[in-house]
């Protein structure tokens, strides 16, 4: 493990913290790992390697689109894979820059992917599993570093697949509290997440033939089985989309039918005690009226309100509006 101090200070200023860089070595292979990279860490791999200015800049960048870009000496990757937010409660995609050489391979990200967070402490602590994944070369260590992260995509596809499964069950059951919400959520989700793999699948295609020179394996076959793996996720991802798609059609189906059965149980109500409201509305008035004076002029009304509700109802009935 190498620390590298900050190289500015400030006269009377409080001692800045120093920046570590982890590292992980077997013969003549070194794993640097880098979390949450800085100018600092930055401007140690421009000062110690030839890398080029523009790929430093494209480890910062936040919105930079996974590519690979190939030089004399090394090989220049950028990697995007989903990750939870848990506080902002949606599906982000979370960028690997990885810088591979004839003796090393660089990793730098945000140290919210926990594959590769723990696959570094595994080679770091258990000696097997750095003879494993370090001992054939920065090629063969990367192919481990990009396949443990796009299986990491599948739990995650499973998870999406149970959530539609929820909404489905709430649909159906007529619990509609908030399902509008978790299908707009889930539809982002989806859509985050094919934004996210689409471009992987060029980068996994070119993978192979790029790596070739930085390992002593024929990596044909693993890299066809990573591409085959972005495949089946891009697929199920495919199909999530028209599913969540079937399902928001569906609701608003039945949303639209519900609404429309209730406007029509009020309009038929309305149209029953239309007679009464006329009745009584006549009746309000200040005008010598039939029944007015007789002694018992509100069963009367009552009686002739109640037999104009009824011929109304029985109305609509023979039109089987009702």
């Amino acid at each position: 493990m190498a620390i590298i101090p900050n190289s500015k200070s400030i006269k009377n200023a409080p001692k800045a913290p120093e920046t570590v860089i982890e590292q992980v070595s077997l013969g003549d292979l070194t794993w640097i790992n880098i979390e949450k990279p800085t100018d600092t860490e930055i401007s140690h791999l421009a000062a110690n390697y030839s890398f080029h200015p523009l790929d430093l800049d494209d480890v910062l960048s936040k919105r930079q689109r996974p590519k690979i870009d190939e030089y004399k000496d090394y090989l220049f990757f950028v990697f995007h894979f989903p990750v939870y937010n848990k506080t902002e409660r949606l599906l982000m995609p979370s960028q690997v820059s990885v810088f591979v050489g004839a003796n090393y391979i660089i990793t730098l990200h945000a140290g919210n992917l926990k594959p590769l967070s723990k696959l570094f402490r595994e080679c770091e602590i258990d000696v097997e599993s750095r003879n494993e994944y370090l001992s054939h070369g920065p090629g063969y260590l990367l192919y481990r570093i990009v396949d443990r992260l796009v299986d990491y995509c599948q739990p995650i596809v499973s998870k999406i697949l149970d959530n539609m499964d929820t909404i489905e069950d709430e649909i159906f059951a007529r619990r509609r509290t908030g399902t509008v919400r978790d299908i707009s959520v889930l539809r982002r989700d989806i859509i985050t997440f094919r934004r996210t793999i689409w471009p992987m699948r060029t980068v996994a295609t070119s993978l192979e033939p790029k790596l070739r020179r930085y390992t002593d394996h024929d990596m044909g076959v693993y890299f066809g089985d990573l591409i085959d793996h972005v495949d089946k996720i891009w697929d199920s991802l495919d199909e999530c989309k028209e599913v969540i798609e079937g399902l928001s059609a569906t609701y608003d189906s039945m949303s639209y039918n519900n609404y429309n059965s209730g406007i029509r149980t009020l309009t038929i109500f309305a149209t029953i005690t239309l007679p009464a409201l006329i009745v009584a509305s006549v009746y309000g008035m200040n005008i010598p009226l039939p029944f007015q004076d007789t002694e018992h002029s509100f069963i009367i009304v009552a009686g002739i309100t109640l037999g104009l509700s009824m011929l109304t109802a029985l109305i609509l009935r023979r039109l089987k509006i009702i």
